[in-house]
């Protein structure tokens, strides 16, 4: 599996739920965490591979492998950080995000066990990033026009050059 990038049409699209947690959604998670290591990042959401299904998985530092299925945010911080964020999905493109301190989310696991998290910091950061991507959203969603088409721009040019 491979990650999609920007301008691919799932990317902007909302994530199904997962109606059954059996040994596929298990081995997909797993193959997801594989793509998180051989790609470096700290969350993968099911959009970014092309996985139209409501599951992420989140790897931060020094914090344990996490799944997320059919998750919902329960609640978020009114306190805000602005912190820099990336995307595998939209490679060398790094910006300022606003974003909830800290937050509540409820999910299922791999063994089909029902969880509420309370995260903040990079952790909820993370887990905010990755639930917008089953919602169809990205991060250059929370930038002002002006400065999310010029990271668009330079994104395209980027692309360009690894192209020729």
């Amino acid at each position: 599996m491979q990650i999609i990038t920007l301008g691919n049409e799932l990317l902007r699209q909302k994530a199904k739920k997962i109606e059954k947690i059996d040994g596929d959604i298990t081995a997909l998670s797993q193959e997801m965490f594989e793509i998180l290591e051989r790609d470096k990042g700290i969350g993968l959401a099911g959009p970014q591979i092309g996985i139209m299904k409501r599951i992420f998985v989140v790897h931060v530092k020094d914090d344990d492998l996490r799944v997320f299925i059919n998750p919902s945010i329960l609640e978020t911080s009114h306190d805000t950080v602005k912190f820099e964020e990336g995307c595998l999905s939209i490679p060398g493109i790094y910006t300022n995000v606003i974003r909830s301190e800290s937050i509540k989310i409820q999910a299922w696991n791999i063994k089909g066990r029902s969880f509420t998290l309370e995260a903040s910091g990079l952790l909820a950061r993370v887990i905010l990033h990755e639930y917008d991507h089953l919602e169809g959203k990205l991060f250059l969603d929370y930038l002002p026009e002006n400065k999310r088409v010029k990271l668009m721009e330079k994104y395209e040019k980027s692309c360009k050059k690894e192209n020729k």
